[in-house]
This record gives structure tokens, sequence and C-alpha cells, in this order.
């Protein structure tokens, strides 16, 4: 098995593993000097020496080179302070050129050797003509590379719909694929506004809760099916993730809230408690049952006013069936 280092370079970016080499005593927040794809570069140690399986190293095993000295430490802070006015130097040549693109940031490479100016565009950009002007104003090997939109968030940074910092410039490593799936799977608005991020695209923090709400809604039938339950037949009007249970409109007009086991039988119902509807059960028994058309209509008032509720002495008028059962 390989024996490798966790190594990650600036601020919140992925884990990368190096081959240890004979360094043998490489501790959390050392920093060293690494070989990569496009030439040396200072990364800090955030998983020590340890054996990984093969299928988790991904093309060549590069090596750490050495560790970094103090001189390494202080020239590479030297040149992040002029990362902002090369940016604006790079902006300015953009502007001069009348390039379609979009400087986000600079950053200099740990001896000074190398800028590399991250950029947006919609479209393909030669920008030969610009790195040949950026390398006579800075004397030094130049890069271009386009990023995507999650990408220019990350390295900007702001403040999320939540008050917070974003995850993806804060601690959030990697992007993972979100879709539209996992917010009607939450049951949220589908307003682009109200799921999107600063960076126009999903939110990241839509994957956070799915695999729970997956699993809950798992164990309970969809909203409007009719279900066999110890109460008897009933239609499912609402279930409630956080809660986990799920409210039934029953044959008689009360509603009850049941957990997964209770509608299956397998425990005693708990004590009986008020029926009424929130917010969210009331909009969905109004488009399961519709509005009220005759005298033996149940309208939502009547389904969830005090006398709407599980009485835990009532007798079951049907077997217990399986919460799936229709």
């Amino acid at each position: 098995m390989p024996i490798v280092c966790g190594i990650k370079f600036r601020g919140t970016g992925k884990v990368y593993y190096f081959a240890p080499g004979d360094l043998t005593e490489l501790h959390l927040d050392d920093h060293v000097i690494v070989e990569t794809a496009r030439g040396r570069e200072m990364g800090q140690v955030v998983a020590e020496i340890h054996e990984v399986d093969d299928a988790e190293i991904v093309g060549e095993l590069k090596p750490i080179v050495r560790r970094a000295t103090t001189t390494d430490l202080l020239d590479a802070q030297r040149y992040q302070r002029q990362e902002a006015e090369a940016a604006e130097k790079c902006k300015e040549q953009v502007e001069r050129f009348g390039l379609p693109m979009k400087v986000v940031n600079a950053e200099y490479s740990y001896d000074g050797s190398r800028l590399t100016f991250f950029f947006t565009s919609e479209q393909r950009v030669d920008f030969r003509e610009l790195v040949r002007e950026l390398a006579r104003i800075f004397r030094v090997r130049i890069e271009l590379r386009q990023i995507g939109v999650r990408d220019e968030a990350k390295a900007v940074g702001g403040i999320g719909k939540c008050g917070r910092p974003l995850c993806c410039a804060t601690w959030l490593n990697e992007f993972y694929p979100v879709s539209i799936r996992m917010a009607k799977q939450q049951d949220l608005p589908l307003s682009p506004m109200e799921i999107s991020g600063l960076c126009g695209r999903l939110l990241c923090c839509l994957g956070y809760e799915h695999e729970y709400y997956k699993t809950v809604k798992g164990r309970f039938p969809k909203v409007g099916k009719v279900v066999a339950s110890p109460l008897g037949q009933a239609k499912v009007v609402n279930v409630s993730v956080l809660r986990e249970t799920v409210t039934l409109l029953l044959e008689d007009g009360e509603t009850a809230e049941l957990t997964a086991d209770e509608l299956a039988g397998k425990v005693p119902i708990r004590q009986a408690k008020p029926g009424a509807l929130d917010e969210s059960q009331a909009q969905a028994l109004d488009e399961v049952v519709g509005p009220a058309t005759g005298p033996e209509s149940i309208t939502r008032e009547e389904a969830s006013d005090g006398r709407s509720r599980a009485r835990a002495d009532r007798p079951a008028s049907t077997a217990a069936a399986p919460a799936n059962a229709a």
C-alpha cells in the first residue's frame, strides 16, 4: 500500500497526496515544498504520513521535495502582498485589449517565479497578446487559467443567504453535484432566487441533508396516497421529515399524526393529540381533499378544529398493513 502525506495548497482547496520519501517526521500544519505538474509549490500538511489503498491514488504520486525554510515562508508572504496590485494591473490590460473576460484574482508561486491570473468568461478568449504584455510588465512566467462561477465565489468569498460566510470560501474543500431534485425532496420553493447561491448556481447546502430527507421519506407513503392504518383507511395529507411523522386524514374527517412504526402497527399508538394542522399541512390538505362540495365533504376547518385528533383507544376498522399498502 502506498505511503502518502496529505497536502493542501491555499485556502480551502482539495487535499492532494504526495510521497513523503525520506521525510519521516512531518506533522500537521508543517509547510513543505512539493513537485507538481505546474512546477514546485508550497503546501501545508493536513494529513500526516499514512498508508492508503491503491484505488485512492489518481495518476502519478509526486514527491515532497523538502521542508519549507523560514526564507521560503517570508518570500511567500512578500509575494502574496503583491497579488492584489498584480490583479489590478491585469484588469487594466484586459480593458486595454478589449477582451471579454473578468479577472478574479492573482497568485504568485512561493518563490515569485510564476504569476497565475484566474479569470471567468462566457466564451473562448484569445489572450496571447495579453500574456506577452503581462510577461513584459512582471518579468516572470505568466499563466492564465479560466475558472467557473463557483470557483469565482470560492476565491472572492461573501455572505450567503443564511447570513454566514460562504461554505466554499471557508471549509468546503470540493464541489459536489447538486440537482433540483434535492430541493424537491426537501419540499423547498423552486424559485431560482430561493435556491441559488451568490454564484448563480444551486446552493451547495441542498446536498447536506438530502440523504436524511430521502431516507425518512422512504419510510412513509407519499402525500395523497390512501393507506390502511391501525385507525382505518386514511389519506396521507402531510409528511413531517423533522418530526419523522405522517399526518393522516381519516374517514370520519379526523386527523392523526403517526410515526412510521405506529403506521405499520409495530408499536401502539401514542396518547391522542390535537389534530390542528400547521400552514404546510393545511395547504397539503387543500390540495389532496379539495374544496367542500356537499354536506358530507370535509373542510379544512372541520379537519383541524379541536375535535380533529387521533384517539388512542379507537379500534382499528381494518387490519394493520405496511405503510405503503394501497
